[in-house]
């Protein structure tokens, strides 16, 4: 096993103040591009999970490429869903996702160029939902509080913050 912190991460990803300073839908689109530039280098992957800690837990998780485009695409869809239902004055669906604790045996699968070519399909197009979305949004409906729910805006920071898990599996053409 491989250990996220023995490899230089990627510094590409959205800083915080990248992401208040910017359109939501443009903090995903830049997400996606993240995540994708990184995949672009995990046909390179050599089997092995890499271990990344995680803050407030005791023993660090397991990565891999597919698994870091499962948990991207599915914190995306999942808050894309969190949005259309608040925007729609809708209950949202309960959390009840395995998340990054579960590593499947298809996150152990070889990752190959289709593969990352699939990732970019499926997650541009969510992208493009976000911006459909968001765009049309005022900056008064993106920054309006429902209690003690995050602002609409503040949830897009919350999706931009998945790019842990591309970042946990790196750069692997650094590897070779």
């Amino acid at each position: 096993m491989t250990s996220a912190s023995s490899r230089s991460r990627d510094n590409r990803s959205l800083t915080r103040a990248d992401s208040e300073s910017s359109h939501p839908a443009d903090v995903v689109a830049a997400l996606v591009d993240h995540v994708l530039s990184l995949a672009e280098t995990w046909p390179h992957w050599t089997g092995s999970p890499v271990e990344a800690p995680v803050e407030g837990e005791p023993q660090p998780r397991l990565y891999t490429p597919h698994k870091a485009i499962r948990r991207v695409g599915d914190h995306l869809i999942d808050h894309l869903a969190e949005i259309d239902a608040r925007l729609a004055g809708r209950p949202t669906e309960p959390d009840r996702w395995h998340g990054s604790m579960v590593t499947t045996p298809a996150d152990l699968a070889p990752f190959t160029t289709e593969d990352a070519d699939e990732a970019g399909n499926r997650l541009r197009r969510l992208a493009l939902m976000y911006d459909v979305r968001l765009r049309p949004l005022s900056d008064e409906v993106l920054d309006a509080r429902d209690g003690d729910t995050w602002t609409l805006r503040e949830v897009v920071r919350h999706v931009a913050e998945s790019a842990f898990y591309a970042d946990a599996v790196g750069d692997l053409t650094r590897t070779q």
